[in-house]
């Protein structure tokens, strides 16, 4: 089962990027890059969603059609 988790990242002073998500508590990632950070905090999602999964009942399926905001540096 898929669900959307909304991230929310920010560059830090010293270059690092960090994202939390108010959907996940206890989420809080921190990467070289935003893919890195993105890839981090999947990986800590997964895991706390899996041990609060009456959390889970909070989250947005995934669905068949879906926004996603997509951001291209020029």
């Amino acid at each position: 089962m898929e669900k959307i988790v909304n991230l929310h990242i920010e560059k830090l002073p010293e270059g690092f990027y960090l994202a939390t998500s108010d959907n996940v508590q206890g989420l809080i990632a921190q990467g070289r890059t935003i893919a890195e950070t993105i890839e981090i905090a999947k990986d800590i999602a997964k895991k706390l969603l899996e041990a609060q999964e009456d959390k889970m009942l909070e989250l947005v399926q995934f669905a068949d059609s879906f926004d996603y905001p997509l951001i291209v540096g020029i």
